[in-house]
């Protein structure tokens, strides 16, 4: 009897532990899909989703990394404004989308920017940063994150009707955290939790 329970434990993670790698596997392949395929067409805003503010008492490399990259198209001609989205951090009470400013600032970007202050998901990002862009007469947007992320963020925008709302492309952040093996691992386990969780309430489809 025992000896039954266990095969029928051992399988049941063993199926959890394949669908999790398959997830895995192929979050991973459409971040290098993204990576490989940049953004080419011009866009009114480049719309930066946050992430953790600070890390070990510095801004985030994950979160700056972003925001860098939206500063790259904005030079590039490829948008005219920056959008932050990102409310309260719970690790340490900022503001994400105020330490997105406050580096892109530092960083020399001087031009247009707005902030989306109050989400905190990425399903939020994009529902909360929606009416901000249709009331500034945006109709095309570059969805900035990072590489991993990104899978989740598009299936979010067209399950939300986002992508039926603006012309939506997608750019991928190669921040420090995706090229560190550390931080790559734990965006990689991290992110088909977020992945499961936002499919089984109904946000993925």
């Amino acid at each position: 009897m025992r000896r039954s329970l266990w095969r029928v434990v051992l399988g049941a993670l063993g199926v959890l532990a394949a669908g999790y790698a398959a997830i895995a596997i192929m979050v991973w392949l459409h971040a290098l899909d993204l990576l490989g395929h940049p953004p080419q067409r011009p866009a009114d805003a480049a719309l930066v989703l946050g992430n953790r503010a600070y890390w070990e008492g510095q801004p985030n490399p994950c979160l700056t990394g972003r925001v860098d990259a939206g500063i790259a198209l904005a030079r590039e001609g490829l948008v005219r404004e920056l959008v932050m989205s990102g409310g309260v951090d719970k690790e340490d009470g900022r503001i994400e989308a105020e330490v997105m400013q406050a580096h892109a600032r530092l960083s020399g970007y001087a031009g247009p920017l707005l902030l989306e202050p109050v989400s905190a998901s990425t399903r939020e990002n994009l529902s909360m940063s929606r009416s901000l862009l249709q009331a500034a007469g945006m109709k095309r947007v570059i969805i900035v994150s990072e590489p991993y992320h990104l899978w989740r963020a598009e299936r979010l925008a067209h399950a939300s009707g986002f992508d039926r709302l603006f012309d939506v492309q997608y750019a991928a952040a190669p921040t420090s955290c995706w090229r560190r093996w550390g931080m790559l691992f734990k965006g990689a386990l991290r992110e088909p939790l977020a992945i499961v969780n936002n499919g089984m309430n109904g946000y993925l489809h």
